[in-house]
């Protein structure tokens, strides 16, 4: 069913583009902002192009590793409650390099941790954040407005804000645009943002497949000569026990291994991925895409602000793309948030400052006469003097926007370098590196200590 909540209202504190999960996201994390400080209220509106039940490109099949570092933030902004029943722990975690020696484990209990992360499937999180988005937009119109589906045709960039022409005909002006739309956003291709891509020569073939052994919890890393095989754990759906495959290849394996039998596609896994998990019985619907790092140098520009895919796009190697996204997003909610409340306390202070500046100013009237007259003074122009003293919010400020990009650049750099490095070490034949990756997994191993340092990167938040 498509969502309308359609407003005349077209003046927004905010408008978000992309209501999948960094928009979805942000967005309840302020409408929980705005019931938490009603006398501070940031006006939001919401653009998005599919409904949840629309074959949602950022609600698909697909499953995602949430860290335990993430989770807490999600806590913090008030969503995790939500998502929670849906996910499946992360207890412990099995690397291996295929033909080699290397090989660890991870356990949480050992390290005093309940779990490493949840795994959680996008299909049925993007109905429950939407439910929340839609609750939010009926009881507080006056907060946030859903547009959906709805597209962007046209941007029009002014110096105090944005005007949004919509394909629903609809025309928004926003102080603050923040694009969410994804790895091909439209709010990019608008603004003629640049974007600098490193092309893995690697596809992915994802799918969930059902497997006769229960997982207990456990996900697998399996680095082979073309490229990674990542296993997640998943809820059981009707009795099946069941992972979430991501298996990256050579571009020009991915058509025919998905014209295959399923019968012989799931041989093929197992002989690549071995029987740690037990036998593959069955794959549900195959679905594949390029693995291509995308990142912008600069994810600002006037008045707009990228996050999510929008802003980089990942390899999927250490199952970081949606926990980099949050701490966008997070950051972001931090910078916003606390200049509006920085903003309400300085005005309220002018203000009040201003009532005893009246106060004193009355008190050394000597005559009725000139009391009268003050009295007169203040009825008259007491309003436009508060008015005023009240400075006006601009949360699409300059100022703003820099220091968000400043406190993201090195957590956002050193993350993208990250990826880029064990992707290229951990799908490298050349010998010397061979022999080093297994050494450092077999250290793992045999130095149980190195193993905090090591999860606490994988499950922490920067």
């Amino acid at each position: 069913m498509p969502v309308s909540s359609y407003s005349p209202q077209v003046e927004f504190d905010i408008v978000i583009v992309g209501g999948a999960m960094a928009g979805a996201t942000l967005a309840l994390a302020l409408c929980e902002y705005n019931r938490k400080n009603p006398d501070k209220i940031l006006r939001i509106a919401l653009v998005e192009a599919k409904t949840v039940d629309a074959a949602h490109p950022g609600f698909d099949a697909r499953a995602i590793a949430i860290a335990d570092g993430a989770i807490r933030e999600l806590k913090r902004l008030g969503i995790w409650q939500h998502i929670q029943p849906l996910g499946s722990a992360i207890k412990h975690i099995h690397v291996s390099d295929r033909g080699h020696f290397g090989m660890t484990t991870l356990d949480a209990e050992s390290l005093n941790l309940a779990a490493f992360g949840q795994v959680v499937e996008l299909a049925s999180v993007g109905k429950v954040l939407m439910a929340q988005l839609q609750d939010y937009a009926k009881q507080y119109p006056h907060w946030l407005t859903l547009f959906c589906p709805a597209s962007v045709a046209s941007i029009t960039a002014h110096e105090g804000h944005h005007q949004l022409q919509l394909t629903t005909q609809e025309q928004l002006n926003a102080k603050l645009l923040v694009a969410a739309d994804g790895g091909f956003s439209k709010v990019r291709q608008q603004l003629k943002q640049p974007t600098e891509q490193v092309d893995f020569n690697q596809a992915a073939i994802v799918a969930n497949v059902v497997t006769d052994s229960a997982h207990q919890g456990w996900a697998y890393e399996r680095f082979t000569e073309h490229g990674p095989i990542a296993l997640l754990p998943m809820a059981d759906c009707q009795g099946q026990q069941r992972l979430s495959l991501v298996w990256a290849m050579p571009p020009n394996e991915v058509e025919s291994r998905k014209a295959l039998p399923k019968e012989a596609f799931l041989q093929q896994l197992q002989q690549a991925f071995g029987y740690r998990c037990g036998r593959f019985t069955d794959i549900g619907q195959l679905s594949s895409y390029p693995l291509v790092m995308s990142y912008m140098p600069r994810p600002i520009y006037h008045r707009c602000v990228f996050v999510g895919n929008a802003a980089q796009t990942l390899h999927p190697i250490a199952g970081q793309g949606f926990n980099l996204g949050l701490r966008d997003i997070s950051t972001l909610f931090d910078v916003l948030t606390q200049a509006r409340s920085n903003q309400a306390r300085s005005n309220q202070a002018r203000s009040n400052q201003a009532r005893s500046n009246q106060v004193n100013s009355n008190q050394v009237n000597s005559t009725q006469s000139e009391r009268a007259h003050a009295t007169l003074h203040q009825a008259t122009t007491g309003n436009v003097e508060a008015n005023h003293l009240k400075e006006p919010f601009d949360i699409g400020a300059h100022a703003l926007i820099h220091a968000y990009y400043q406190q993201r650049q090195v957590d956002r750099d050193r993350t993208i370098n990250h990826i880029e490095c064990l992707v290229r070490g951990f799908s490298n034949q050349y010998y010397p590196l061979v022999a080093g990756r297994n050494i450092g997994l077999r250290l793992l191993s045999w130095l149980p200590p190195l193993k905090r340092p090591v999860a606490e990167v994988a499950m922490g938040w920067r």
